[in-house]
């Protein structure tokens, strides 16, 4: 077990005093043998002391009184160096000795360099850094091995961006401004790419006219696309650059020709089209059925009168001969 000792409160020294103190430690335990110290064990760079002593110092804390199984993580944002200072907290069920307490960074194991602390069966261990790259981030883990292994973790990413979240549509012919957005950051530095299959393709200003990139605060950038066509549609990508590394986001882009918000209104009035036509051929199929009847009545009515005529005809005959022979 590493030398102990509680983690820091509100009142803490700052980090260049501290440093100072872990430097005066470790010389002059090399001259005599004074009361152990929670800090000899400790490593520090001896240009520590010159080259970080103008950095923030952040600190950050886990307890781990979830069950085992159960995913105990913190995710914190940088966007500069700073000096880290990671605590975790565990409480044992059995002799807090017994407890095999590690470190990693990522899959890396870390090795001397945290402290380990015991008050009761609380067990307390930290572990302090400087981060000042990009290699530097990533994810910072303390394991507390009793019968289960117990593990706290703590993510550390540059800002996320903010960009539309829906795809953005627009016309053909018309402009439009794609919109990014980092919330409490200020990138050294904004690129704008466009998606051409898996690969992402910067976009020059300078030699094409139809964008034009600007951005009133630091914290957004703008990109102006002009004179579209429907080639221009896709997904295209603003970046953020920091000094501990770089953050992406996606804005997906839909161009439409005008005969499209006509096509549903095109088609309802085809199918208006196809019912009004529907309805006047059943009239007038209905109409014709009608008209058959009353055209069978006229020939009936039409051949009753020929045959009453001549029938008058024949009885009108005899009499008129009957006459021809009284006059004779």
């Amino acid at each position: 077990m590493r030398a102990l000792r509680r983690p820091r409160g509100p009142g803490a020294l700052p980090w260049p005093l501290l440093l100072c103190i872990l430097t005066v430690a470790r010389r002059s335990s090399a001259d005599s043998d004074p009361p152990a110290s929670p800090f000899t064990s400790l490593p520090v760079p001896e240009d520590m002391l010159a080259k970080y002593s103008n950095l923030s110092l952040e600190s950050y804390n886990i307890s781990l009184t979830e069950p085992p199984n159960a995913v105990v993580e913190k995710n914190i944002t940088l966007q500069r160096p700073s000096n880290v200072e990671l605590t975790c907290q565990f409480t044992a069920s059995g002799d807090p000795s017994s407890v095999n307490v590690t470190w990693r960074k990522d899959d890396e194991l870390l090795e001397n360099d945290y402290l380990t602390n015991a008050t009761g069966n609380t067990l307390y261990t930290q572990y302090l850094f400087t981060i000042i790259n990009s290699k530097q981030m990533g994810s910072y883990s303390c394991f507390f091995q009793e019968e289960k292994e117990h593990r706290g973790t703590f993510n550390f990413k540059v800002p996320q961006l903010h960009g539309k979240t829906k795809p953005l549509i627009t016309y053909v012919g018309d402009s439009t401004v794609l919109i990014c957005k980092c919330k409490d950051c200020f990138p050294s530095n904004w690129t704008w790419y466009r998606g051409n299959g898996s690969a992402q393709v910067p976009l020059d200003v300078q030699m094409n006219d139809k964008y034009v990139i600007s951005g009133a605060h630091a914290n957004e950038t703008r990109l102006k696309i002009m004179h579209l066509s429907e080639e221009d549609q896709g997904a295209y990508w603003c970046q953020a650059v920091f000094q501990l590394g770089e953050s992406a986001d996606q804005v997906e882009l839909v161009v439409l020709s005008y005969l499209v918000p006509l096509k549903p209104f095109l088609a309802i009035a085809a199918e208006v089209v196809v019912l009004v036509a529907i309805i006047l051929l059943c009239e007038m199929y209905t109409k014709k059925k009608k008209k058959h009847p009353d055209d069978g009545k006229e020939f009936e009515q039409i051949e009753q009168l020929k045959s009453d005529d001549s029938n008058g005809i024949e009885n009108n005959a005899p009499r008129y001969r009957k006459h021809e022979s009284v006059g004779q």
